[in-house]
């Protein structure tokens, strides 16, 4: 797979994108690996690495106190637990989406249910480069995008009627936001870190 022609598809044109990801077939248990290995495992390394460059050499800036940085122990654990905990936050959400999926109408399948979550992921892991510089962090926002990839992937992934759509991607939306929330308060309660 080429990553980056992938993620140019998805975000460029993702209706086209998701109708030719929805084509695409093979051993189910094959293709989750593959494109967990290949894809997430990757592009979760960019917030990860940012935010500990941000954190700990850039240094983000604290109210009366100025430029405050992290040490280099705590960034490296906090970007690893991060990376770690992005990439379960994806397998989560994935196992949610298939879930929810008889409940509006879609059919239960794991492998299109993790390819949705895997690539409406693709813009929050890009945004994670404004990680870098504290004054670019609210840049961050330009992640929901991830909302749109996922509402034009439900129904060719899931097989989710139309009338359904809306309130299926609202539900898988509120909960990415909470995972996401999660994993930061994570890395902050741990570490101290504002990845």
């Amino acid at each position: 797979m080429n990553v980056a022609a992938r993620v140019h598809r998805i975000l460029a044109d993702p209706a086209a994108e998701w109708a030719s990801i929805a084509d695409e077939f093979g051993d189910e248990t094959a293709d989750v690996e593959y494109l967990f290995t290949s894809y997430v495992a990757r592009l979760a390394l960019i917030p990860a690495v940012f935010g500990l460059v941000g954190a700990c050499l850039v240094g983000v800036v604290e109210p009366g106190a100025g430029v405050v940085r992290a040490p280099i122990f705590d960034g490296l654990f906090g970007a690893i637990l991060g990376y770690l905990l992005s990439c379960a936050a994806v397998m989560v959400l994935g196992l949610l989406v298939a879930a929810l999926a008889p409940m509006f109408g879609g059919r239960r399948n794991f492998s299109g249910a993790f390819k949705l979550a895997a690539y409406s992921y693709t813009p929050v892991w890009l945004a994670g480069v404004f990680l870098l510089a504290p004054g670019l962090r609210f840049l961050g926002v330009l992640g929901f995008y991830g909302v749109y990839l996922l509402w034009t992937g439900l129904p060719p992934m899931m097989k989710v009627p139309p009338s359904s759509v809306p309130r299926y991607t609202a539900a898988i939306a509120v909960s990415t936001c909470v995972l996401t929330v999660a994993v930061a308060a994570v890395q902050h309660g741990l570490f101290g870190l504002k990845f």
